[in-house]
């Protein structure tokens, strides 16, 4: 598939990752179809698609609704005739402790997370049935593969989406349709507005896991995945040495994620004030609606690679302290 005149739909598309991806598609002449809650951040986006070389169309979406994302996809047919390719990216989430966080959120961080891409996983299947061919690309998370602590909802509806991947394209391929292919990208710490933006109930200050990649790093692994399926792709080295050794030593991997997460994610020194953050409702214009969060992911420094050098070594040596304890 080529991306030039391909009709793309990308949920989420108001920062982070969904805008760099919707970006990429524009540069490289895609029809986009832009979906978020935020309808002014979307017509910003959609000017900027079009700058770019590309055809836009802003709608407003809340993914947890099932009507609301079938009316999406019949924006995009209405407008465009078919749909391509469909990035479903929108997500939330929270930091707590999973006794502190309330209920409600938890519900709500399934509605996004898990039901957003059932529903838009529904929609777009409809129409690719319809004209035989099309391509699927869920955004999943290496927390999908190594769940985290403090992010239970997160890390159950991370896991969620990649056994949604797997089961679609086993029926698929059961059904013999080969003309329809269902991706799963599962990125690393990426540097966008996720960390400042969701719900926080830990007093402790979230903060990006070294190394963190830059969202033009995940939106080119997406677009590529998009135009040459690959069933399960991971953004970055680390993130890709991490889910291997976790299949071998999932144990000590979990063991030594944990307190990583709890040293190097949960600030010790910056405290946070309790917020419910964008779950229910999008953060108000201005610095929500940016592709970056300020963790300068793009700039590739030998910074960033000794910060990932050293997680690589730290994570090594703890395991090999794990390790050493078994018996045996």
């Amino acid at each position: 598939m080529r991306a030039r005149n391909s009709v793309v739909v990308v949920t989420g598309a108001s920062s982070g990752i969904g805008r760099a991806t919707a970006l990429r598609f524009a540069r490289k002449g895609a029809k986009v179809v832009l979906a978020a809650r935020r309808e002014s951040a979307l017509d910003g986006l959609a000017a900027e698609c079009e700058r770019l070389g590309g055809e836009a169309l802003a709608v407003p979406t809340d993914v947890s609704g099932a009507e609301a994302v079938k009316r999406l996809a019949e924006q995009a047919v209405h407008r465009f005739g078919r749909i391509d390719i469909w990035v479903n990216n929108a997500a939330v989430g929270f930091f707590a402790p999973f006794l502190d966080v309330p209920l409600a959120d938890f519900r709500r961080v399934m509605d996004v997370n898990v039901m957003g891409y059932v529903h838009g996983c529904r929609a777009a299947l409809e129409q690719m049935q319809a004209q035989g061919y099309g391509v699927i690309v869920n955004v999943s998370s290496v927390i999908g593969e190594i769940a985290q602590p403090y992010s239970s909802a997160y890390s159950m509806s991370k896991a969620a989406v990649r056994a949604l991947g797997v089961s679609l394209r086993s029926e698929l391929r059961l059904a013999g349709r080969k003309g329809i292919k269902v991706c799963t990208v599962l990125p690393s710490t990426i540097d966008t507005p996720f960390f400042e933006h969701g719900a926080n109930y830990t007093g402790r200050k979230a903060l990006a896991m070294p190394p963190v990649y830059a969202p033009q790093k995940a939106a080119r692994t997406i677009v590529d995945v998009a135009l040459s399926p690959r069933a399960e792709t991971v953004v970055g080295p680390l993130g890709r040495a991490m889910a291997l050794q976790h299949r071998l030593t999932p144990r000590a991997v979990e063991s030594v994620m944990a307190v990583l997460v709890d040293g190097a994610q949960l600030s010790r020194k910056e405290p946070a004030p309790l917020t419910a953050g964008s779950i229910y409702e999008p953060l108000p214009p201005g610095p929500a609606a940016t592709m970056e969060g300020g963790w300068h992911g793009r700039r590739k420094t030998a910074v960033r690679k000794m910060a990932g050098a050293l997680l690589i070594g730290a994570v090594a040596k703890g395991l090999r302290r794990i390790l050493a304890r078994r018996p045996g």
